[in-house]
């Protein structure tokens, strides 16, 4: 778009933003110009020294997450925040929605998750314009409150603390009005359901004297357990965005207020209709109390997951400062700290090992029952069991850089998103309550004008029910909850969510692509097979071979080296070691002159392979590198050297076929080895020789037609196809770079852990459309039957005390159902995690089975 024509729209909104990497004028220009270009911009200025963009735009054209991607189309990086409030005091799905539509409508906010499960917001904001202060009152002024705290751990704490407070009180308040509601229930109901009884009680105390009871009793419950509902429902109300708590609120002020009138002054209603109905009140508090005191409880284990990656932080640290020895706690702790650890303590934060000698149970990273040695220069991670020696580390990595604070923040950010299928529930609960209130008037009205006698009677009870009935709170809890356990049971078994929308997508894959090195296979290669020549032993030529290659640099010989060391075979000395580029390697060892390389180096020694050449060619179609050996001119073994298929591969890909998902592996080895790995393995499509830049090609391949692909790996140059793909799997042995550009992370490089993804996934998303089902179910069926359409042909109406108790029920019916969850039973049973394989080397020889 022109200069020109950008100006000419109407510019009534304007955005300030930080913008990073600019470092000239000519940045600056860049940046303007590409602002200026965007439709919708009017104006747009660029302040070099103060690193400030502000640009004036018409909403109705641009929008702010458009403008920053304009600048970073520039090549350069707007300054945006993320932060994770605390929010206190929601009740149901409506007050998550309020505060999210608050939040949203602050400038400055690029986006803004409310979630009630969790009773968090999690926001993505621009600091220059919507300071996070700013979006703390906003909270307040829409009738909540947060819970401010500086560290993660801190605010965890505190979120603890507060909804152990939260439950002991709600304790109370059932106990309370329990204790209030049972003797006007018995002594009401009681002599309603026993007439004798009645007659009885209604002889031995007058009823206003009774009457007058109840009201006592009644208003006890009312502005006692019941005050919550109108210090919540009643500036909801007057706000024009009414709750949960206002639906409670009119619904038991209605039939209190009609008992108090009908107590106090019964000639102000019609003959006939002067009943009281405290125990409806009483009993519709305490029963919702009860259910939110169930709820309370049940939500309080969703997050038994995180609860238990917290407890295994250290909460203090032996650090030496200026040569003393002191104990502080751990988020006193600073990078460059050396930290002392004794047998049996945990490691409070991740470093590098400076002295000391110990074994470490690192089981909750790798999933390794046996302790790992570590010795100076190892690397060790905060969380783990030091179990024998004492250990003086260097502090690497603290706070939120550790290796268990990051994956408490994978799964807590999983958690507190949503999935797409969360968006018809969000524009149903936007509209519910203020449907439910006009149904209500409805109610009344209808009953008023066509009921029988008492008509008010039968008004003011029917209306009461359908307020008292409608429960958006099932449907608010009914997607966070199960995301909440499914995330949390993920976790457990060695499967990290990075964000909530893999959670639905990775069960949408039809096509699952894996990587080969590293991925399918263990990354390093082995000596898989010796065949000998006859007469000759095979620990000889073993520890023959490996005197010649203990001095190369191939991956190949190392591996040949490996299996002699395993072997714990004595290695003898060599001599006029000479490496041939492209052939192989020889040796002088004790007098014998010794000689390994690819087959084309028999030729250029002049040598006969004696009829090795075609136990090569079987090595070769099995994908894997063979190598001769030589003695003294005269060939006497051929080896194979592979990259082992890691032990879950084969299970891993049956599994796969067994759910009817097809199974793609993309490699850079030639297609003979490709193939032939995939033959063994039962792959459906392999994609040879892929540059690493060509794997996004291979997965847009894969792509086509709309099929939703998965694409698992783990090295630098699998980041872009991770990115690429429907949702990306990266093993968490990998590379830092494919781990943060994949959706979900495989603690081990276990690959049924994938399978277990999968079933989980659809676990998941099962148990949410059971949810669901229920919480629409609930409210479409009796919030009809709670007005009364049941009457005229059966006579039947729906009690507000059982209204109550249903409205209860629903939304621990969903809780308790998405509480299944943490029964889930993997199809496979995997590694937590495992250790990571060295990376090989480019291949020597006339296959490439084991590749760069």
């Amino acid at each position: 778009m022109s200069d020109s024509a950008a100006a000419t729209p109407s510019t009534d909104a304007m955005l300030r933003v930080h913008v990073r990497g600019m470092t000239c004028a000519a940045c600056s220009a860049r940046v303007e110009r590409t602002l200026g270009r965007t439709e919708g911009v009017g104006d747009a200025s660029v302040n070099l020294a103060t690193e400030q963009a502000t640009v004036r735009y018409d909403p109705a054209l641009a929008t702010p997450v458009a403008l920053l991607d304009a600048i970073r189309d520039a090549g350069y990086e707007p300054v945006v925040d993320q932060a994770e409030l605390s929010v206190t005091g929601m009740t149901c799905a409506a007050c998550s929605a309020r505060v999210e539509r608050a939040l949203r409508r602050v400038d400055g906010v690029l986006d803004a998750d409310v979630n009630l499960a969790t009773e968090r917001a999690t926001l993505r904001y621009l600091p220059d314009v919507a300071p996070l202060t700013k979006l703390v009152d906003t909270v307040r002024a829409a009738g909540y409150d947060v819970l401010e705290g500086a560290e993660r751990s801190d605010r965890a704490a505190a979120e603890r603390e507060r909804k152990d407070a939260e439950l002991r009180e709600l304790r109370r308040a059932v106990f309370l009005a329990a204790a209030l509601t049972v003797p006007i229930f018995a002594l009401d109901m009681g002599a309603m359901a026993i007439p004798p009884v009645g007659a009885w009680l209604h002889a031995l105390v007058p009823m206003p004297v009774l009457a007058f009871a109840f009201f006592v009793l009644a208003s006890g419950v009312q502005f006692g357990p019941g005050l919550r509902f109108y210090r919540k429902g009643w500036p909801a109300l007057r706000r024009g965005a009414p709750d949960m708590n206002s639906l409670v609120m009119i619904g038991t002020s209605a039939a209190y207020g009609y008992s108090v009138v009908a107590t106090f002054v019964p000639w102000w209603l019609p003959a006939g209709t002067a009943h009281v109905y405290f125990e409806a009140s009483a009993v519709i508090v305490t029963l919702i109390l009860v259910g939110r005191y169930l709820e309370a409880l049940a939500k309080g284990r969703t997050g038994d997951a995180i609860r238990a990656l917290m407890s295994l932080q250290a909460r203090t640290a032996r650090v030496v400062r200026d040569g003393t020895e002191r104990e502080i706690d751990i988020g006193d702790v600073r990078r460059g700290d050396e930290v002392l650890v004794r047998p049996g303590e945990r490691l409070p934060v991740d470093g590098s090992v400076v002295s000391g000698a110990s074994y470490v149970d690192e089981s909750m990273i790798t999933g390794e029952p046996i302790p790992v040695s570590k010795r100076q220069g190892d690397r060790v991670v905060g969380g783990t069991i030091n179990t024998t020696g004492a250990l003086r580390f260097r502090a690497t990595a603290v706070g939120a850089d550790t290796v268990l604070a990051q994956i408490i923040a994978m799964v807590e950010a999983a958690q507190g998103a949503k999935l797409p299928i969360q968006a018809l529930v969000d524009r149903v609960v936007l509209y519910f309550v203020p449907t439910v209130l006009v149904l209500a008037a409805i109610t009344f009205g209808v009953w008023i004008a066509f009921g029988p006698a008492p008509a008010l009677t039968l008004a003011l009870v029917n209306t009461v029910a359908v307020l008292i009935i409608a429960c958006p709170c099932a449907m608010g809890l009914a997607t966070p909850t199960s995301i909440m356990v499914g995330t949390g049971k993920a976790a457990e078994t060695g499967v990290l969510f990075r964000n909530g929308s893999a959670l639905q997508s990775v069960g949408d894959a039809r096509v699952i692509a894996f990587d080969k090195t590293g991925t399918l296979t263990k990354g390093a290669p082995e000596l898989t097979d010796l065949h000998l020549a006859e007469g000759w032993d095979e620990d000889r030529v073993l520890a023959l071979v490996a005197a010649v290659e203990r001095d190369s640099e191939h991956p190949i010989g190392a591996a040949l080296v490996a299996a002699a060391h395993a072997r714990q075979l004595t290695i003898p000395a060599t001599s006029d070691f000479e490496a041939v580029p492209g052939f192989g390697v020889r040796a002088q060892v004790d007098g014998t002159r010794v000689a390994v390389g690819a087959g084309r180096f028999l030729t250029q020694l002049g040598v006969a392979s004696r009829g090795l050449e075609s136990v090569a060619g079987d090595y070769a179609e099995e994908g894997k590198t063979a190598v001769f050996v030589v003695v003294d001119d005269a060939a006497v073994a051929v080896a194979a050297v592979a990259d082992p298929i890691k032990p879950s591969t084969p299970a891993a890909i049956e599994a796969l076929h067994a759910l009817g998902l097809k199974v793609a592996m993309i490699t850079g080895d030639d297609e003979r080895t490709a193939r032939a790995i995939a033959r063994r393995l039962g792959i459906d499509e392999v994609r040879a020789e892929v540059l690493p830049d060509g794997k996004v090609a291979a997965v847009e391949a894969l792509q086509a037609g709309g099929t939703k692909v998965a694409f698992v790996g783990d090295g630098i140059n699998d980041a872009p196809a991770l990115a690429q793909a429907d949702v990306g799997l990266a093993i968490g042995t990998g590379t830092d770079v494919a781990i943060e550009a994949a959706d979900v992370v495989l603690m081990s490089g276990d690959l049924r852990n994938v399978v277990n993804a999968i079933a989980l996934s659809k676990a998941t998303l099962r148990n949410i459309k059971q949810n669901l089902f229920w919480a629409f179910a609930y409210n479409t069926s009796l919030i009809p039957v709670a007005a009364g359409v049941l009457y005229p042909a059966f006579g039947l109406l729906l009690s507000p005390m059982l209204a109550a108790a249903a409205m209860g029920l629903s939304s621990v019916f969903v809780l308790t159902n998405a509480l299944r969850l943490r029964r889930f039973a993997p199809p496979l049973a995997a590694d937590v995690g495992g250790s990571k394989g060295a990376r090989s080397g480019d291949p020597r020889g006339e296959t490439t089975a084991v590749p760069a």
